[in-house]
């Protein structure tokens, strides 16, 4: 990914400064041997220094590396790292999304992170409650992208669950200003700037802060689990089928604890959980059938059996026998039913 070793570059960059100030950058950028980096606070504590004094050696630093002879004779590996962006992100990319892509391991993330801050080709955005940090080397792309994303996650519902192929459908309708038309992978590269839209462990994206997409216990498995299904399932298949897709242990009687709970479920026979958005009704066959009767008017038995059978998975003749409770429904001349008066 990389032609060069990030840690023998900024030792060779840091040994331009004096003591104090390369201590600084070590500390602050977490380039010692134990990869820890340190807070303003903490680094001016143990110079005896307030924490702005720390930020001053920090920018001196930086500022002393980039007018050196040293960073002008390794200038060609900061014109690679531009390159890196413009061929992962078009020129835009998230921070976190840029390391992943050359290296895991932690020590050399803050070598390379460092090795950013220094270098001059390229621009950085801090973070903000919509975007991550990233990295660009165009304005004009980055504020076009940004823009995008606002509008894509300004088009979903609080709680809307949309595939992978219809987000970035959603975001390259968006992309008017950028002429050039991108492959999906810089579009997905680009929708992990936004801290408004997310990807749950399923794939599917929606709006982050949503419980769809910010699983947090068993009932957000279980919503994603039945609604991946697609049907009503048992709570002892949704405790399996929770282990098997997320790897995830799901105790059955926890499990059929949060279904009960939660009122995104209802159940629709013996314990069978379906979702309250595919439009089942809460209640008792009895409340089923007052509900239909109260919407629709007398039916006959064949209609509330179909319309009933629809609701909840029962047997006819326990969807009759709830029919014969004279306090609530009567038999008009006609042979159909109705709400008792």
């Amino acid at each position: 990914m990389i032609s060069f070793n990030p840690k023998k570059i900024t030792k060779t960059l840091l040994e331009v400064l004096p003591e104090r100030a390369r201590d600084v950058l070590e500390k602050r950028y977490g380039l010692g041997k134990d990869g820890e980096s340190y807070t303003l606070e903490a680094i001016g504590q143990s110079y005896g220094i307030t924490r702005e004094r720390v930020r001053q050696i920090e920018n001196y630093g930086i500022q002393s590396i980039q007018k050196s002879e040293v960073y002008k004779k390794h200038y060609e590996l900061f014109v690679e790292l531009q390159k890196l962006i413009d061929e992962l992100g078009g020129g835009l990319i998230a921070e976190h999304v840029l390391l992943d892509e050359i290296t895991v391991d932690k020590t050399s993330r803050n070598h390379l992170y460092f090795l950013l801050t220094a270098g001059d080709p390229f621009y950085k955005s801090k973070e903000n409650p919509s975007y991550s940090h990233r990295w660009f080397t165009e304005r004009k792309t980055a504020d076009s992208v940004e823009k995008a994303l606002k509008n894509v996650h300004k088009g979903l519902n609080r709680d809307e669950l949309v595939s992978e192929a219809d987000i970035i459908a959603r975001f390259r309708a968006e992309l008017v200003d950028i002429k050039e038309d991108h492959n999906e992978e810089v579009l997905k590269r680009w929708l992990q700037i936004s801290k408004q839209i997310g990807r749950n462990p399923l794939g599917d994206w929606g709006p982050a802060d949503s419980p769809n997409i910010r699983v947090k216990g068993i009932r957000d498995y279980a919503y994603l689990t039945v609604k991946r299904h697609g049907s009503p399932m048992h709570f002892r298949e949704v405790a399996k089928t929770i282990d098997e897709l997320f790897e995830h242990k799901a105790h059955i009687a926890t499990t059929h604890n949060e279904l009960i709970k939660d009122a995104r479920f209802v159940l629709v026979g013996r314990g069978l959980y379906a979702l309250t958005e595919w439009g089942y009704t809460a209640g008792v066959v009895k409340d089923v059938l007052r509900e239909i009767l109260a919407t629709e008017g007398p039916l006959s038995r064949e209609e509330l059996i179909d319309k009933v059978r629809k609701e909840r998975y029962v047997k006819d003749n326990t969807i009759l026998v709830n029919l014969q409770d004279a306090n609530l429904f009567k038999r008009l001349a006609n042979g159909t039913y109705a709400i008792a008066e």
